[in-house]
């Protein structure tokens, strides 16, 4: 049967027939583990997760699920998700707490946009209980990072001068660890036993270039058979297996390609990975190309040949919108919810924020609010330290800022914008005394990440007291440029469209989406402040 015929198929063998992966995907084979009464919900929705979660590593832990994704030059990076059900996700920490790879991570001379944590891997260590983290940075060489639990602390194990381009990182049966990496042409290392060190490296497999590039790398072993899982950007995944151990030689087979995916408007399923649930059956968690907002997690699930080969299983010839449930334990508690109000209480911010490169943690700080001192001297909101982002929640969204400008010194700009390559803004300037609300426009950068525009203010309206509101609202449906419009409040009831709409792009090349980001830099000198004392992500 012609592959795309096979891949078609809506229907496959049991997958009873391979199970083994009892804890992550990572580990040898065992029996499926008994636990609690599973719990048969009816249907989940594509995409999973309607945020910008990219590159998505998945493993299982026991009854727990996680996923690593890439951040680029947000820090910290690499967050890691977690569900007891595959569908509902939250964020629970970062593997890299800061991007210590060089002064341009931190807007010191240099800046990092695009650069820092590309596709990474994830992985569980069962003989010691321990999580590891593994990426390449600017092509230079490859850090490990390790934690016993995700929420941290994570700490860096060591460097390998290799840099393992997309890598997925194995833990196989005899506890050694083996990356899979490369680019068109694939490699696997081997690591020491304490993981610090690279043993051994070899070629393993070399693109046909009737397929063109392979990359993205997953590692499994799979009932005794050693697969890597990889992309073809982005409009296919192929994967190679081998009898003869980690080091091959692997044969390739494709597993999807041009398939039509859950989203409208979006391109195709693609990179990613696979999980096998308590109950024995298999997953693939990829994403979808959806800008502006970036690009979004879909769960499909996946079959096996009697030959061993995986087989996405499809509704009506595509990556459905919606499947059963995965039969599951029943969660022990529910996910922290992806949207809502976020009030800054404690001393922490929680993970699901993100600086725009590192902060200067001199500059800022949490105790039941957000204070923001400036912490840059700029008219270029590209240039200023301490923006802090959220990403957005597709297909509509709308986030509220209540802003404390009462600190602000003369040429403080604050606000909250949609941030990326092409920006737009609403917030506070001050001027000889004087507060103004303001929308402002046209911040750009060229396709080597220098800017090119520094914003022009579009409308503005006087503001008194020392408080305001702010909301921005996003449509991030892809397919097109979409809008966002911004408005404001002086009461938190009544709000003020300000300014024109402003048309947020749906090219590629940035990667990241669209973001929400709160602000505050100056223009003249440092020592103003404002403070963010409620932030809401809202949908309609």
């Amino acid at each position: 049967m012609p592959r795309r015929r096979a891949l078609a198929a809506a229907t496959g063998l049991a997958t009873g027939a391979f199970l083994s992966l009892a804890g992550t995907p990572r580990t040898a084979a065992s029996a499926p583990a008994q636990g609690p009464a599973l719990a048969a919900a009816a249907a989940y929705t594509n995409p999973v997760i309607w945020q910008d979660f990219a590159d998505i590593d998945v493993i299982r832990v026991g009854a727990t699920y996680y996923a690593s994704a890439s951040t680029m030059h947000y820090s910290p990076g690499a967050p890691v998700l977690r569900s007891y059900d595959l569908v509902n996700w939250e964020v629970a920490g970062h593997s890299v707490p800061v991007l210590d790879f060089g002064a341009k991570y931190d807007l010191n001379g240099a800046r990092g946009y695009v650069r820092g944590v590309w596709a990474s891997s994830l992985a569980y260590r069962p003989s010691n209980r321990t999580f590891y983290w593994l990426g390449q940075i600017d092509f230079a060489r490859t850090y490990i990072y390790t934690a016993t639990d995700v929420e941290g602390p994570w700490s860096r194990l060591t460097t390998i001068s290799t840099p393992y381009y997309d890598a997925g990182l194995l833990v196989d049966s005899d506890d050694t660890l083996y990356v899979a990496y490369g680019n068109t042409t694939i490699s696997v290392a081997q690591l020491s036993p304490d993981g610090r060190n690279q043993v051994r490296t070899q070629q393993v497999f070399s693109t046909p270039s009737s397929v063109g590039t392979l990359e993205g790398a997953r590692f499994y072993k799979i009932n005794g058979q050693y697969y890597i899982f990889l992309t073809r950007p982005a409009n296919g995944q192929y994967i190679l297996k081998s009898s003869s151990g980690p080091f091959g030689p692997y044969t390739m087979r494709q597993v999807l390609l041009d398939l039509r995916g859950p989203i409208p408007g979006g391109g195709v399923p693609h990179q990613g990975g696979l999980v096998q649930t308590q109950s024995g059956a298999w997953y693939y968690m990829a994403f979808v190309d959806a800008y502006p907002g970036g690009r979004m997690p879909a769960l499909a699930p996946v079959t096996w040949t009697s030959d061993g080969w995986p087989v996405v299983q499809l509704v009506n010839g595509a990556w459905g919108t919606s499947y059963p449930s995965p039969t599951v334990p029943t969660p022990p508690r529910q996910v922290t919810p992806m949207i809502g109000v976020d009030t800054f209480d404690g001393t922490t911010l929680r993970p699901k924020w993100e600086w725009n490169h590192n902060p200067d943690n001199t500059k800022w700080s949490v105790n039941n609010g957000l204070t923001l001192r400036t912490a840059t001297v700029t008219n270029d909101l590209y240039w200023a330290r301490n923006t802090l982002t959220h990403r957005i929640q597709g297909p509509t969204s709308t986030a509220t800022a209540l802003l404390d400008f009462s600190a602000m010194r003369d040429g403080d700009r604050a606000g909250l914008a949609l941030l990326r390559d092409s920006s737009a803004w609403i917030g506070v300037k001050r001027d000889r005394g004087v507060t103004r609300a303001v929308m402002v426009n046209g911040l750009t950068m060229d396709g080597n990440w220098n800017t090119t525009g520094t914003g022009t203010e579009v409308a503005s309206a006087p503001v008194t007291g020392g408080r305001i509101w702010l909301r921005a609202s996003a449509d991030i449906r892809p397919g097109a440029a979409r809008p966002g419009t911004f408005s404001y409040s002086t009461d938190g009831t009544n709000f003020t469209r300000l300014g024109p709409s402003f048309s947020m792009g749906n090219d590629w090349r940035f990667f990241m989406g669209y973001r929400f980001a709160l602000f505050n830099h100056a223009t003249q000198a440092l020592g103003g402040a404002v403070r963010v004392m409620r932030f809401e992500l809202s949908v309609p």
